[in-house]
């Protein structure tokens, strides 16, 4: 059974993501490290998330969230048996959130964060089907947050800017492979990765921080990948992923002190929860060239309906379908993702008070891929 069966499936993974775990978008994937021969892919992703609901003034948020497109490259080279290398591209994480002004409570609160991140990592197979692979990971972070409404008090018309950083992290893992069985069970480490984002504060026009830094972490994450034969050209895949969000504190030097935690510590302008992300599927080879796949992916809500009002979801489900065509060293897929998004309560102040109420929201995303083998 051919080990690169998946390929096709494995897009429902990545460039189908659509508002899945915490800022998570492109999920970290490094399955190219693991395709035949030397290879080289593209891929695109469009998500379209609809998310709003009724404010606690019984008015409503209108639509918050924004459409976005995903981006991702990776170049595979073999050395020899036991080593290769890969160069991959992805955007690991990002938010775009904007609540219209028909919500007096919340409107004008706005979020958008953007992050690229180039990953050179190689591997050693050992020849006994244990492989261990690793690398260092360039990794950029901007982001620009404004708190508006009645939400939030006297914060109303908060704005903080960070300038674009970079800074590198690393990542770590082990693989098993039985390629008769196309089985391939792969463990990964990837770290956090530490900033001091140069920082502008404003209320309305007013600015109340000149400049500072802000110590931004983006979560240290393990994903654990695996496919096998299950019949003849049939394979079962699937993925759980953790990442630690809530080490991604963000308390810039005006905000932190300005709206503490109830302990006394300074207040963070983020609420994201550690959690898990599960998915599973099959994939069927129906002939030389055609393959398909079906997956379902499903994630936890947290302890309970209080979220942030820049990551208004809690929780989970999709359904996923995709398909490959190859044409001679060309391989040519593609997916389309419907999620169920969970119902959430945007909150603010300490202690957390729910400020609306978000229900029956969705998520539609479609993702291609094109790869060669050289």
């Amino acid at each position: 059974m051919k080990t690169t069966f998946g390929a096709g499936a494995a897009l429902l993974l990545t460039t189908t993501s659509a508002y899945a775990l915490g800022l998570d978008r492109s999920g970290q994937t490094i399955g190219a490290l693991f395709e035949a021969g030397t290879y080289a892919e593209l891929s695109f992703g469009y998500v379209m998330p609809e998310a709003d609901g009724t404010d606690i003034a019984a008015q409503p948020t209108g639509t918050v969230t924004e459409d976005y497109l995903q981006f991702g490259f990776a170049y595979k080279q073999q050395i020899n048996d036991q080593v290769s290398l890969a160069l991959i591209f992805d955007q690991p994480y990002g938010a775009d959130v904007s609540y219209p002004a028909t919500s007096p409570v919340l409107g004008g609160t706005e979020a958008s964060v953007d992050s690229n991140a180039i990953s050179m990592i190689a591997r050693y197979d050992f020849g006994n089907g244990f492989s261990a692979h690793g690398g260092v990971r360039y990794q950029t972070l901007e982001a620009d947050v404004t708190f508006g409404g009645l939400a939030y008090g006297g914060l109303n018309g908060y704005n903080a800017a960070f300038d674009r950083g970079a800074e590198w992290g690393y990542l770590a893992g082990m693989a098993y492979e039985r390629p008769d069985i196309a089985l391939r069970v792969a463990l990964t480490y990837f770290s956090e990765v530490d900033y001091a984002l140069d920082t502008v504060e404003r209320i309305g026009a007013a600015i109340v921080n000149p400049g500072s830094t802000t110590d931004i972490t983006t979560p240290q994450a393990i994903n654990l990948d695996f496919q096998t034969g299950i019949a003849a050209d049939t394979l079962l895949f699937g993925q759980i992923r953790w990442a630690e969000y809530s080490e991604a504190r963000v308390s810039p030097d005006f905000f932190g002190p300005t709206a503490p935690e109830l302990d006394g510590s300074p207040g963070s302008i983020t609420a994201l929860d550690d959690g898990f992300a599960y998915s599973i599927g099959v994939g069927r080879r129906f002939s030389d060239q055609f393959s398909g796949s079906v997956s379902i992916g499903y994630e936890p809500e947290g302890d309970d309906d209080l979220v942030s009002p820049l990551a208004p979801t809690n929780g989970q489900y999709s359904l996923s379908v995709g398909g490959a065509y190859t044409m001679d060293k060309w391989e040519l897929s593609g997916g389309i993702r419907y999620v169920w998004l969970g119902d959430a309560q945007p909150e603010t102040g300490t202690p957390d008070v729910a400020r609306a109420d978000f229900t029956d929201n969705s998520a539609l995303a479609i993702g291609l891929k094109v790869a060669y083998t050289y």
